[in-house]
C-alpha cells in the first residue's frame, strides 16, 4: 500500500505540473487565436470603411481637410469610435498622416518590422499594457488594449498607400477571452482527471497483483528458509555423526592393532621359537628320501618365513595404531607425523605453521594425522620425492593443509585414481567432515595435495 500511495502521489504531482503548463499554453494559444481572428475581422471592416480615403493618398500622400473632417466624424460619436482609444494613419515613409492626437500629425519615425509587415498586406495584432499612456485610456476601461495594424487597400489597384494603427479596448473581447480561458482550463482539468483515474485504476490493479505475488513469494521464501534450516540441521547432525564415525573407526583400528599384536603376532612368534628348537633337534637328522636338503635346513626356512610374517604383521599393527592425539594441538599432531615419518624413511620434511588455533575437534586431528601420513608416504614410495614441504594455516574457521613434493608426479587426467586406496581414503576422510580435497600433479613437476577442513567438524553441541 505504501508503494501505491507513493506512485499515486508522484503521478498527482506530475499531472498537476503538466496540467498547469498545458493549461497556460493552451489558454494563451486560444487567446492569441481569438485575438488574431477578431483583429482580422476588425481590420477588414476598417479597410472597407476607409478605402475611399485611400484614393486621396495615392497622389501626394496627403489628406485634404475634407478627408480629415470625414475621418473625424467617423472616429467620433459612432459605434466604431466607442471601441477606439487611439487611431493613426501611416505613410510608407513612416510619417503620421492622421491621428486622433492632433499633435502627432506630420511626425515621422522609422518604419518598424510590424509596420513594414502591414504594408506587405499582413494584419498585425497584439495585446498592450500602456503604462506610459494613461491619457489615452478611456475612463472605466482596463489597462489592456488591442493594437492592430490594418493595411488600407486602394479599391481599383489593390495597392496599400497607408496603414491604420488602431488601439481599441478589450471590453468586448474580455467575455469571449474569459470563456475561452474557462473552456481551455476545463478541458485540461478534465483530461488530467481522466488520465489520473485511469492510471490510478491501473496502478491499483498492478499493486494488487504485486501484493499477491509478494505474499506468494514470501510464503515460498519462508518454505525455502524452513527447508534450508532443516537441511542445515541435518547436515550439522551428519557432520557430527561423521566426526564421531571417524573417531570410532580409529578406535576400532586401534583395537584391531592390539588384537593383531596380542593374537597372531604372539602365535607366529611362538611358532618361530618352536621351529628354531625343532631345527636344533633335527640338526643331525638324515635327509628324507628324495629330498636334497636336510630336515634342519627346512625348519630354518620355515622359521625365517614365520619371522618375516611376524615383522609384516607388526608393521601392519603399528600402521593401524593411532597415537593419542586428543591431548595434542594441531601443530603437535603434524610434528608427531613428521617424527614417525623420519624414523621410517630417513627423510626430513619442511614444516610451515601459520596461526593455528590451540584447540580443535578430535576428528579434525585424526583426519590431519592420516592425511599427512598418507601424503608423505605416497610421495616417498610412489613419487620418489626427495624434498617435501607441509604448510598449515587457518582461515574462515577452516584448517588449510598443503603437502608439496618434488617427486616424478603423474597426470591425473590419464592416470586412474580408482583403486588407489590412499588417495580415495584421504578424499573420503576430508569430505566426510564437510571439507574439500584437491590434488594437483604433472609429470616431472611433483604433486600437491591440499585440503580445507572445517574446524567445527565433529564438535559436540
Amino acid at each position: 500500500m505504501n508503494l501505491t500511495r507513493s506512485l499515486l502521489a508522484g503521478i498527482s504531482a506530475v499531472l498537476l505540473v503538466g496540467m498547469l503548463v498545458t493549461g497556460v499554453w493552451l489558454s494563451r494559444a486560444a487567446e492569441k487565436k481569438l485575438i488574431d481572428h477578431e483583429s482580422a475581422l476588425y481590420a477588414l471592416y476598417v479597410d472597407s470603411v476607409l478605402s475611399d480615403q485611400a484614393v486621396a493618398l495615392t497622389g501626394d500622400g496627403l489628406l485634404s481637410d475634407a478627408d480629415m473632417l470625414a475621418l473625424d466624424k467617423l472616429l467620433h460619436g459612432t459605434r466604431l469610435a466607442e471601441r477606439i482609444v487611439a487611431f493613426k494613419l501611416w505613410s510608407r515613409d513612416g510619417r503620421v498622416l492622421y491621428s486622433t492626437d492632433l499633435t502627432q500629425i506630420g511626425l515621422r519615425s522609422e518604419t518598424g518590422p510590424v509596420l513594414a509587415a502591414a504594408f506587405r498586406g499582413e494584419t498585425q495584432s497584439r495585446i498592450l499594457t500602456l503604462k506610459g499612456e494613461e491619457s489615452q485610456r478611456p475612463a472605466g476601461h482596463g489597462s489592456d488594449l488591442i493594437e492592430i495594424y490594418a493595411p488600407i487597400h486602394e479599391v481599383k489597384t489593390g495597392s496599400i498607400p497607408t496603414v491604420a494603427q488602431i488601439h481599441q479596448t478589450t471590453d468586448v473581447m474580455d467575455q469571449a477571452i474569459g470563456a475561452v480561458r474557462l473552456q481551455s482550463w476545463m478541458l485540461v482539468i478534465a483530461a488530467a482527471t481522466t488520465l489520473y483515474l485511469l492510471l490510478a485504476v491501473l496502478i491499483k490493479r498492478a499493486s494488487s497483483k504485486v501484493v499477491i505475488q509478494k505474499r506468494q513469494l514470501e510464503e515460498k521464501v519462508s518454505q525455502l528458509t524452513s527447508r534450508l534450516a532443516e537441511k542445515g540441521q541435518a547436515l550439522e547432525r551428519m557432520t557430527r555423526a561423521a566426526g564421531g564415525t571417524t573417531a570410532r573407526n580409529e578406535h576400532r583400528l586401534h583395537r584391531i592393532a592390539i588384537d593383531l599384536h596380542d593374537g597372531p603376532v604372539q602365535g607366529i612368534a611362538l611358532a618361530a621359537m618352536r621351529m628354531e628348537a625343532l631345527a636344533k633337534m633335527c640338526s643331525n637328522c638324515s635327509p628324507v628320501a628324495g629330498e636334497i636338503s636336510p630336515v634342519a635346513e627346512e625348519f630354518k626356512k620355515l622359521e625365517k618365513a614365520l619371522n618375516s610374517a611376524q615383522q609384516d604383521v607388526r608393521s601392519l599393527s603399528k600402521g593401524l595404531h593411532l597415537p593419542n592425539t586428543e591431548e595434542l594441538s594441531l601443530a603437535d599432531v603434524a610434528r608427531r607425523v613428521l617424527r614417525d615419518y623420519k624414523r621410517s624413511s630417513g627423510v626430513d620434511v619442511e614444516l610451515t605453521i601459520n596461526d593455528l588455533p590451540d584447540e580443535a575437534p578430535l576428528p579434525v586431528k585424526i583426519t590431519l594425522f592420516r592425511l599427512l601420513q598418507e601424503s608423505l608416504a605416497n610421495g616417498y614410495r610412489h613419487g620418489g620425492a626427495v624434498k617435501q614441504h607441509i604448510v598449515l594455516s587457518a582461515s574462515d574457521s577452516k584448517l588449510q593443509v598443503s603437502v608439496r613434493d618434488d617427486g616424478k608426479g603423474f597426470d591425473p587426467q590419464t592416470t586412474p585414481t580408482e583403486g588407489h586406496l590412499g588417495l580415495e581414503g584421504m578424499r573420503e576422510r576430508v569430505e566426510l567432515l564437510g571439507g574439500t580435497f584437491y590434488l594437483w600433479s604433472a609429470v616431472g613437476q611433483g604433486t600437491v595435495v591440499r585440503a580445507d577442513i572445517p574446524l567445527t567438524s565433529g564438535e559436540e553441541t
